[in-house]
């Protein structure tokens, strides 16, 4: 099979999720013609001749523990005005054969398979859709709900982990979008220095987060010292039930902290509060109240507020990913990625600011598009 016509498989974790059902979709619909690729960054010009594989060759399977058909979920989106009215029936095909391709994942309650046995078989599943469809790789990538963070006395894997072993067993560059566990598990270190294959950061950079990252630095640059920094999300959705549950509120705002402790140099005053309220569905409205001293010890406050769709904010940025991840492991690039620290609260290394960030992603793909 020639490069030009090699395709590559994207199996999400949570595949029929928000976000995954989002993505396929999307792709989709840009492959088609259908929309523009409005949030891809690697649609843009500096990603031009860099090798990746268009979009028309992406091949969607996954694993979920729902049994929601995809189209019906992208209709239940479309309802939502998370997708655009009348998408789903464009690409409902894409849809029905993506679905085809979703096997049921776990542990699910009263499931008496060991760790290994359950790693085995998720991996069995990646390797067989590898294999049927003749890709020449497949990406793993976790869009799961966030669990709680594992306890040090627990015995067992959580399930983000026997998820990323098996992405590792069955070959294939691994990415978590989670704030879940994945990789980071100390039980999978030797695994991930051995497993010669290329795989970038935990917890996606879309939202709230995103728009603290960007002004972190500007007061560090104009010396102007934080004294708290406060924030409030409201989400419903998926998302919004997962996080009602503390422990995995906790594991979210981990990484939402992380952003300004690595930027300001400390963690400034104030929590993140994340409240679950179904009637909003898929959509977030997040607002942070910042405290900062100005000359002379003058007290200000600059309040922000975001109101979007976390769904449609991540799907562009999970497909960067699965590009970028292809595009590496088909080079024999190995290992944790920090040049992809870019898209992640919690990224592998590299820089912490998002202007930082952006230019090491563009000299990787600098460096992508020399290799050609």
């Amino acid at each position: 099979m020639t490069a030009h016509a090699a395709r590559t498989g994207v199996w999400f974790i949570g595949a029929r999720g928000s976000v995954a059902t989002t993505a396929t979709a999307g792709c989709a619909a840009v492959a088609a013609g259908l929309h523009p690729p409005t949030g891809m960054v690697t649609e843009t010009p500096p990603f031009h001749g860099a090798g990746l594989p268009p979009l028309t060759s992406l091949v969607f399977g996954g694993h979920d523990t729902l049994d929601c058909p995809l189209p019906k979920r992208a209709e239940a989106l479309a309802a939502g005005g998370v997708l655009p009215h009348g998408l789903p029936s464009a690409v409902r095909s894409e849809l029905t054969a993506a679905d085809e391709e979703i096997r049921s994942g776990g542990p699910l309650p009263g499931d008496t398979r060991t760790d290994e046995e359950l790693v085995a078989s998720f991996a069995t599943d990646i390797q067989d859709f590898t294999h049927r469809h003749g890709l020449a790789r497949t990406v793993v990538i976790n869009v799961a709900s966030t669990e709680p963070a594992p306890g040090a006395d627990d015995s067992r894997l959580p399930a983000s982990s026997l998820y990323a072993a098996a992405a590792l067993r069955a070959g294939c560059p691994y990415a978590n979008f989670t704030p879940s566990t994945g990789l980071r598990s100390p039980h999978l270190r030797e695994a991930v220095d051995s497993c010669a294959l290329p795989h970038a950061g935990r917890d996606g950079k879309t939202g709230q987060t995103l728009l603290r990252s960007v002004l972190a630095p500007m007061f560090v640059q104009r010396a102007l010292p934080v004294r708290a920094w406060s924030g409030t999300n409201l989400l419903g959705g998926g998302d919004g039930a997962a996080l009602a549950d503390p422990a995995a509120a906790a594991a979210k705002n981990a990484g939402k902290e992380r952003v300004l402790a690595d930027t300001l140099g400390s963690a400034p005053e104030g929590e993140v509060h994340i409240d679950d309220v179904p009637a909003m569905g898929d959509w977030k409205t997040a607002w942070d109240h910042i405290a900062f001293d100005g000359f002379l010890g003058s007290r200000m406050i600059l309040q922000t507020i975001w109101q979007g769709c976390d769904s449609a904010l991540a799907a562009p940025l999970v497909l960067d990913l699965a590009r970028l991840l292809a595009r590496a492991h088909e080079l024999g690039l190995t290992g944790p990625r920090p040049e992809l620290g870019f898209y992640f609260k919690d990224p592998d290394g590299g820089p912490a600011g998002l202007p930082e960030q952006y230019q090491e992603l563009l000299a990787f793909a600098e460096r992508l598009r020399a290799a050609r």
